[in-house]
């Protein structure tokens, strides 16, 4: 976040660079059931128990690795077979489990099948989805506003997996305005108000970018189709990964480890390139308001030196490819979703300050970070 706060400030050799004063540089062959259709066979007991809700957190099994799974969320976590574990998990008793169970929940809320988000129901159909995320999604749908986000596959994903989500990018978002802003009035002073438009676009550069780092590697549903089978072995393997590859799996699916791997390397070449284009955007603004008051006072000239514009957006975007990706990972998909969430799911407030607490955290530690980083690279000197 705080990385993402620190948008255009032109560094000079009197300039402490730090990440707030920073220029930014398959479908399975399931027959099709609807909520109106009929259960004639025998469901055993060990498939699946009617006499309950199952409860809306935690989601998800814990399974890690070659397929194993430690299943908070009830079943077995599918997979099993090692490397040969495509991410969408053969637990086919986990998923006929799964099936059953949703249609019960549907059935019961009156929702009809085809009444929900074609991704959702493929995902029901085909057995990828427990209750316990069919309990969320009818429990967001009462709000007018998170009704509207999911009428979006990426919102849909990341609610039905964390339905504190929105309050988390909100978090991250408004500090990141106030800090940036902060920032840039440190930086300008009496200038501030006279240079507000260089302002307003670094601060939204910033904010675009504090976006980015939450949505990104935030834990997921995954409720992306297959893809064709002439698709080549890569974009397979990368269309598998988690979002975040410290995230609990769904019962009846599970990650291997390179999968999880994959989701790192996905996740960072994707805030390379959303860290190299702010940064390049945002130097050449800046430069180009620097050489505009050159020209206009000539006593200027000297004072504020340009910042070289390639090298400056390229250390960006590996810092955070590497260091932001890493700590966000980490922050979402270890700290939040495996130690706080099970200990404060049926606490949302005590849960939203420890998880606000965190982040502002990681923002300070990135920032501290980048200050080694910039001058081990030769782009701020040390004094």
């Amino acid at each position: 976040m705080a990385i993402a706060s620190c948008f255009f400030c032109v560094p000079t050799p009197n300039t402490s660079i730090s990440e707030s004063n920073l220029t930014w540089p398959h479908l399975a062959s399931f027959p099709r059931l609807s909520s109106s259709s009929s259960f004639n066979g025998v469901i055993s007991a060990k498939s699946i128990s009617f006499n309950r809700r199952v409860p809306i957190s935690p989601v998800f099994s814990a399974s890690i690795g070659n397929g194993g799974s430690d299943n908070i969320g009830g079943g077995h976590g599918g997979g099993g077979d090692g490397g040969k574990n495509n991410g969408d998990g053969e637990g086919g008793e986990d998923r006929n489990r799964n099936r059953n169970e949703v249609m019960l929940l549907l059935k019961e809320s009156g929702t009809e099948l085809e009444s929900l988000p074609k991704d959702l129901a493929a995902a029901i159909e085909s057995g990828r989805i427990p209750g316990s995320v069919i309990n969320r999604f009818l429990e967001l749908q009462k709000s007018a506003v998170m009704r509207w986000l999911m009428q979006f596959a990426g919102f849909r994903e990341r609610l039905l997996a964390d339905d504190l989500f929105l309050a988390k990018l909100s978090m991250e978002c408004g500090v990141g305005i106030f800090t940036k802003t902060a920032a840039e009035y440190e930086r300008r002073r009496e200038n501030f108000f006279n240079e507000l438009e260089v302002v307003f676009a670094d601060v939204a550069m910033a904010i675009i970018a504090d976006f980015m780092l939450v949505y990104l590697p935030a834990p997921t549903v995954s409720l992306r189709p297959p893809l064709a089978l002439t698709a080549g072995g890569i974009s397979k393997f990368f269309h598998n990964c988690p979002d975040n590859a410290f995230q609990i799996a769904l019962s009846g699916t599970s990650y291997t480890l390179l999968q999880r791997l994959g989701a790192i390397t996905r996740n960072g070449a994707k805030l390379f390139a959303v860290g190299t284009t702010s940064s390049l955007v945002g130097t050449a603004i800046t430069n180009a308001f620097i050489k505009a008051r050159r020209a206009v006072d000539q006593t200027s000239e000297g004072e504020i030196e340009t910042v070289p514009i390639v090298s400056t957006s390229v250390a960006y975007g590996v810092y955070m490819a590497v260091s932001s990706n890493l700590r966000y990972q980490v922050v979402a998909g270890v700290i939040e979703q495996r130690l706080l969430e099970p200990m404060l799911h049926q606490h949302k407030l005590a849960l939203s300050a420890l998880c606000f607490a965190v982040r502002t955290g990681n923002t300070f530690l990135g920032s501290l970070l980048w200050v080694d980083y910039a001058r081990l690279i030769g782009i701020q000197k040390s004094h």
